[in-house]
């Protein structure tokens, strides 16, 4: 299953989008029923978006792999792992190099 967490157009200041972040992703994590996560952080300024990223690189091992908007197509590996993981779910912005979402793949 593909969850998504829309931090990018709640109007959140940065410690609050990312405070929400960490939060929703460790009850994600130990609720056990998501086997990714699709974070929507927008384009705006690009605070949000190198925030997450960062935030997702620091997190190293805790996920199978991070995977970023413009990278998610049938050209990646990861991609295509996770959506077979996941039951290939129905996603529009699959292969249209969105940069303004950030995939989790977890383990």
């Amino acid at each position: 299953m593909l969850t998504i967490i829309d931090i990018g157009h709640k109007n959140f200041n940065l410690d609050k989008a990312m405070a929400v972040l960490g939060s929703e992703v460790s009850s994600l994590i130990f609720q056990g029923e998501s086997r990714a996560i699709k974070i929507i952080h927008g384009h705006g300024s690009g605070a949000l978006k190198y925030a997450v990223r960062e935030w997702c690189i620091e997190q190293k091992g805790r996920f199978k792999a991070v995977i970023f908007g413009e990278n998610y197509d049938m050209f990646d590996k990861d991609s295509m792992d996770m959506r077979s993981d996941c039951g290939l779910p129905d996603d529009k912005d699959f292969g249209r190099r969105n940069s303004a979402i950030t995939y989790i793949w977890l383990r």
